[in-house]
């Protein structure tokens, strides 16, 4: 018996805006129209931006409580740091998977050859909430450079995934996810065609950053800069019917079916753990970056 496949139930269009420190985000949510798709509280695009000598810009020292933060990287280069000592950078490809937990301080920036000479920066950032008894665990990462990634091929080879989170033909992610998830990272030749099975009780979104191609049963077209939703069942297509090479982000969670409390930078489940949050933070209790001093 073949698999119901999902269709099309809406298309929303990315806005652009600033965040951080300046730099420029599409953004497909939240909007006006659509605050979150749970468990997906936010989708960035950041970029694609060509920087000149001084002018990159990133999110300095900033807090997260509740939820995960996670930055996958397709060109240029990220450096991040925060209360917890950790410390990396991010190059294209690479993912990081942080669980802010009970709360961090953390920067995220270009790095210092980019902030220097200029250079082009792409990538993205997804914010996922965490159910009420996550929400204080104690904060963790989960940082992978692209080799290894895991990938596979459909077997014309015309479609091609990184697997980011989840499975996806045959092949499984090494992320740990407190909550079932797919963040799977998608290019499509012309004449792709292939479909992909998701568990019927998440909601599932496809995000295109490049070309345009058709998604669902009834082969919906999703052009650069759209989010498409999906409806119920088991299978999800994905094609290319055009000329030129599409790709696009595959996001799949089970809800979470809880009360959200949110503002800026905190995720609760109620107005009062919102506010303990905030206390927390300007009482110094999530910590502050430490930073050697620079010599000379």
């Amino acid at each position: 018996m073949s698999k119901a496949e999902r269709k099309v139930i809406r298309i929303v269009n990315a806005h652009r805006q600033r965040e951080g420190g300046g730099f420029v985000v599409r953004r497909p949510f939240p909007t006006t129209g659509l605050d979150a798709v749970d468990p997906f509280l936010l989708i960035d695009e950041m970029g694609p931006a060509d920087y000149g000598p001084g002018e990159a810009v990133g999110a300095p020292d900033h807090p997260h409580r509740g939820f995960e933060t996670v930055t996958y990287m397709l060109e240029g280069e990220f450096e991040h740091e925060d209360s917890a000592g950790h410390r990396g950078t991010l190059r294209p490809g690479d993912v990081q998977w942080m669980t802010a937990g009970a709360g961090i301080i953390h920067s995220e920036m270009p790095s210092a050859e980019i902030r220097e000479r200029g250079g082009r920066v792409h990538g993205f950032q997804i914010w996922v909430n965490l159910p009420a008894a996550d929400k204080m665990m104690r904060p963790r990462y989960q940082e992978l450079d692209t080799e290894h990634i895991p990938t596979a091929r459909s077997e014309d080879g015309l479609a091609r995934v990184k697997v980011v989170a989840g499975e996806a033909l045959g092949v499984r992610a090494a992320i740990d996810t407190l909550i079932p998830i797919v963040f799977q990272d998608w290019t499509l030749d012309p004449g792709a065609d292939v479909s992909v099975n998701v568990p019927p009780e998440e909601r599932v979104m496809v995000y295109v950053f490049g070309g345009r191609m058709q998604a669902g049963a009834g082969g919906d077209t999703i052009t650069d800069g759209q989010l498409a939703m999906l409806g119920e069942g088991e299978a999800l297509r994905l094609a290319n019917g055009g000329r030129e090479q599409a790709r696009c982000l595959l996001l799949a969670g089970k809800p979470i079916g809880e009360p959200v409390a949110r503002y800026g930078p905190f995720v609760m489940n109620t107005e009062a753990e919102l506010r303990q949050a905030f206390d927390d933070f300007r009482s110094g209790k999530m910590g502050e970056i430490t930073r050697q001093a620079q010599v000379g």
